[in-house]
């Protein structure tokens, strides 16, 4: 049976052939030259990052939280005032709805890209550089943004602001990287929580600010939030990555030679980080597990956006609030997202420890998914209900209710998914992370751009019952990993037993 995580089995280091045949061709390229230990000290190790002490891994997951809660609120702060932002910078002072879209939806596309270079590099030079540079870097880009003169640019700087975030795709290998797989549900649970109070406070905040001071305002706070938080990244975070500490533990430990080593290591760190930034494309395209789970955890997520920009034509268009009440009306989503967070993070382990036991205490990725099955079938059903509730102009009660459910459902068919990513694929999660950060924003771009025709042709009912009737052709696909994703898993190296 194949193990709940591979770095726990895998050897992770070494020069024999046998070792270095176990051992895909990027750490063989880093590390052929070092001779390197194979693993922690099994008596106890203070570099080991799963021996630290319990309250400095949850400082961790805070401050990890802590970043995922400022990238949202960036992300997400202009919905309730992304018309007002185009009409301002149009040089007619005319709002362009698919502009107003894309102005939202665009970070997305930027995120897609991103973690195809984060992750790797993440895998080569370690997490705690790639976390530093990319969050200086995600400062300056905001800055950029609060400061654009055009619409153009403005949407060209908030797809580099995506383009270097870090949070989505290394948070959960970094947990995975301090965690044992039978705690990591909680901190997981944790992480997953923080993107939606920023996806609350991102939109009320947001639209109060902007009719106070301006919508640029709003820009330049989400920059101070991601500076205090790269702040604390430089003074408190520590590197996890295995592979990182024992490379750097090697160093320390061997005499280099003053010519020839140097020179090997730079060649040899070239060839990585290029087969590095392939290796996510290879771990993908041999996966068809995670192939799977990256189109139906895409389309779930896309729900988000597609409520996200549709939030003022229903709110302010149809039930005539401002701005900052439908930036405000934000909350109940996050509301019912929390609370289905608060279950997984109950939940999440118990069913991964009970089922183990049931299976004579072996662990297994699959063991997350229930709650994921759960989740995917309900959420088609809010989501139609939603878009009839709009229809139909309900009570704004029945409406802000429906829109928590909504958020309950999705996240339950979404938070476990990264748990079994990061338990199937171990070492290489931050790669695996990769093809399904990738696949949900490509999905949360342009799925969106998709919803402004389908409301206008089909109303907010039959619009979004369309893409509940989406979700609801991909729900069996987390009851088919259920069933047979361990005799699929056998098929890609990367998740196949030793």
């Amino acid at each position: 049976m194949a193990p709940a995580s591979m770095d726990e089995t895998e050897p992770l280091l070494g020069l024999t052939a046998t070792l270095s045949n176990s051992l895909p061709a990027t750490e063989t390229a880093v590390h052929a030259h070092e001779d390197l230990p194979l693993d922690f000290d099994p008596s106890g190790d203070p570099d080991n990052p799963r021996e630290w002490p319990s309250p400095f891994k949850w400082s961790i997951t805070l401050l990890l939280t802590a970043l995922a809660f400022t990238v949202t609120f960036n992300c997400i702060s202009v919905v309730p005032i992304a018309n007002r932002i185009v009409s301002d910078l149009a040089p007619d002072g005319r709002p362009d709805k698919y502009a107003s879209v894309l102005l939202v939806t665009i970070w997305e596309l930027g995120e897609a890209a991103g973690p195809l270079l984060i992750a790797p590099l993440s895998e080569i030079v370690g997490r705690w550089p790639v976390m530093n540079v990319a969050n200086t870097l995600f400062v300056l880009t905001t800055l950029l943004a609060a400061s654009a003169p055009t619409v153009p640019l403005l949407i060209m700087a908030r797809a580099l602001s995506g383009l270097v975030v870090v949070s989505n795709v290394l948070n959960p290998a970094i947990v995975g990287d301090i965690f044992d797989p039978d705690h990591r549900g909680s901190p997981l649970s944790l992480v997953a929580l923080a993107p939606l109070l920023g996806g609350a406070a991102g939109p009320a905040i947001g639209g109060a600010i902007a009719e106070t001071l301006g919508w640029r305002w709003v820009l330049y706070m989400a920059a101070i939030f991601v500076g205090v938080c790269q702040v604390l990244f430089l003074t408190c975070f520590r590197e996890t990555y295995k592979v990182a500490i024992l490379r750097r533990r090697a160093r320390h430990r061997q005499a280099m030679d003053a010519e020839g080593a140097p020179n090997r290591e730079k060649k040899g760190k070239r060839g990585a980080l290029v087969e590095s930034i392939v290796r996510p494309f290879i771990v993908f395209g041999s996966s068809g597990v995670l192939m799977a789970l990256s189109l139906f955890g895409s389309v779930v997520f896309s729900h988000f956006y597609s409520f996200a920009v549709t939030l003022p034509d229903i709110f302010e268009d149809r039930y005539h609030l401002s701005p900052a009440v439908t930036g405000g009306s934000m909350v109940c989503f996050s509301i019912g997202s929390a609370a289905s967070v608060m279950v997984c993070n109950v939940t999440l382990d118990r069913i991964y420890v009970r089922m183990k036991a049931a299976n004579n205490g072996v662990g297994q990725p699959e063991f997350r998914l229930p709650m994921v099955i759960v989740g995917g079938f309900a959420l088609p059903v809010m989501v139609a209900a939603y878009g009839w509730a709009a229809e139909l102009r309900v009570p704004l009660w029945v409406l802000l209710v429906l829109m928590g459910l909504v958020g309950f459902a999705l996240m339950l068919a979404f938070v476990p998914v990264s748990a079994y990513v990061v338990d199937a694929f171990g070492l290489y999660a931050a790669s695996a992370m990769t093809g399904l950060i990738v696949a949900r924003c490509l999905m949360g771009t342009f799925l969106p751009l998709a919803t402004t025709p389908l409301v206008r042709n089909y109303g907010f009912g039959w619009g979004f019952t369309i893409l509940g009737a989406v979700s609801l052709g991909l729900a069996p696909i987390p009851v088919l990993v259920f069933r047979y994703g361990e005799r699929w898993r056998q098929l890609s190296r990367y998740t196949r037993s030793s």
